[in-house]
């Protein structure tokens, strides 16, 4: 190439130029004033759920919306993104536990939240498998027992159907082996109301994905980043963090709408 050796080893030794970064725009920085206030409230949110929060906003001050992609490059920029952390081995699951319709089948399940004095509160919900509503919940600082499930299939019945005896049409009732689940009274009292008692495979949370996804979804964004200093405290709170989950977390599978924002859509449609 008639470029001598001596050449090349000067050049290697010149410091390279910094990369030039870009100059954001007016606009771009107005998204990261936003960003970083809802962050502040809600420090758990990536970017599919900060775009549509952003975008309610814009809207409502009659500006277009912008686009996930544009999130994603400022929060990224500015090291606003979450953590990324991979997926277990042996931990997929094929199944569908989403339903096409709403009151098809309602999960539920168990969860702890532990205090900072040492409290314990216990969590039972029913949530429905396809619009993700958080229909009904009981919480107790002495566990879960059977009575309370029962008390719980009740008030999730005449939430959705009104004050009835039994379901106009079958439901399935979905959840793990808990000896609460299992027993022959609620299994029983389940089936005298309409539902059909359905049960996850032993070992097998992940049957059950939409309630695991759920308590997981839960605690990231409302238990970790809120006062957890006594079970008194957590139970006035809960009242308001099912409240924020069904009318203002955007879900995936909804359209980054929230769980009563798609049934209003839906109704509406």
């Amino acid at each position: 190439m008639e470029v001598s050796k001596s050449n090349l080893y000067e050049k290697r030794k010149e410091p390279e130029a910094p990369p030039v970064q870009p100059v954001e725009s007016a606009e771009n920085l107005e998204i990261l004033e936003q960003i970083r206030e809802l962050l502040k409230t809600r420090p758990t949110y990536g970017y599919p759920r900060v775009t549509p929060m952003i975008n309610k906003t814009r809207i409502a001050e009659g500006k277009p919306p912008i686009n996930e992609k544009r999130v994603y490059r400022i929060m990224r920029a500015h090291g606003l993104t979450l953590r990324r952390f991979p997926c277990k081995d042996g931990q997929t699951h094929e199944g569908k536990v989403m339903t096409l319709a709403s009151n098809l089948r309602w999960c539920t399940d168990i969860f702890g939240i532990q205090c900072w004095n040492g409290d314990l509160v216990w969590v039972i919900f029913a949530l429905d498998c396809h619009d993700r509503e958080l229909m009904r919940y009981a919480a107790s600082t002495i566990g879960v027992d059977g009575k309370l499930v029962r008390d719980l299939m009740v008030e999730t019945m005449e939430y959705r159907f009104g004050k009835v005896a039994r379901l106009p049409r079958r439901v399935e009732w979905l959840s793990d082996r808990g000896p609460q689940f299992t027993a022959r009274e609620t299994v029983g009292f389940a089936r005298s109301l309409g539902f059909n008692v359905c049960m996850t495979p032993p070992y097998s949370p992940e049957s059950n994905g939409m309630a695991e996804a759920f308590v997981k979804t839960f605690k990231r964004d409302y238990v970790y980043t809120n006062d957890l200093s006594s079970a008194v405290k957590v139970l006035d709170q809960l009242p308001g963090w099912f409240k924020d989950y069904n009318e203002n977390a955007p879900h995936s599978a909804l359209k980054m709408m929230a769980p009563r924002e798609y049934i209003r859509a839906k109704s509406a449609g």
